[in-house]
């Protein structure tokens, strides 16, 4: 599973490299939206990922360029390369943990944007995928406590789009069978 996650690290490092600065601003962007739900048939192609790697309370990890993730049975904390801490609760009353959904936060530079959120109501969560304006597809890795608490964190950094927004940016939630859970649309 370690060299799973390593080379999902890797690729998207190299992604970024090979990508040229598209913005010369900052954005910062948090937003979590009401997820719709979705027939339990549909299904999506996406690049396989890593399966939802389990860790500790508290143990951090490292997500690429500056990024740690961790979680506590509080729900995701996250710092980035300016070292701020933030988070997100799921206990506060903010999500239903009785139906799939998903959220969404993103922050970045002028040459990439860090993509994460939770997802919750589901024991079965299989992937998250990101799909830009463009149609392109880009698979989250997924994190969880032990136990399967019925709800955990994804992540990935893509390149910043040229104007520092996340471009239309459509968040979806699948099943390990690859059926649709929830999904955010299109900001």
């Amino acid at each position: 599973m370690k060299k799973q996650f390593v080379a999902a690290a890797v690729v998207a490092v190299a992604t970024l490299t090979a990508t040229p600065a598209l913005a010369a601003t900052s954005v910062t962007h948090a937003a979590a939206f009401a997820t719709h739900a979705a027939p339990a048939a549909r299904s999506v192609t996406v690049a396989p990922a890593p399966a939802v790697q389990v860790v500790r309370s508290g143990e951090r990890v490292d997500a690429g360029g500056g990024w740690t993730v961790w979680l506590t049975p509080e729900g995701k904390h996250w710092t980035g390369p300016d070292g701020f801490e933030n988070f997100r609760s799921v206990v506060d009353g903010n999500i239903d943990p009785s139906q799939p959904g998903v959220s969404h936060q993103s922050e970045g530079d002028a040459t990439r944007t860090f993509h994460s959120g939770l997802y919750y109501g589901t024991r079965k969560a299989g992937k998250v995928v990101l799909t830009g304006a463009d149609g392109r597809k880009t698979a989250a890795t997924l994190l969880e406590l032990p136990g399967r608490p019925g709800w955990g964190v994804w992540y990935v950094t893509l390149p910043a789009h040229r104007d520092g927004t996340s471009d239309g940016v459509r968040v979806t939630l699948y099943d390990r069978d690859g059926r649709l859970l929830a999904e955010l649309p299109p900001f």
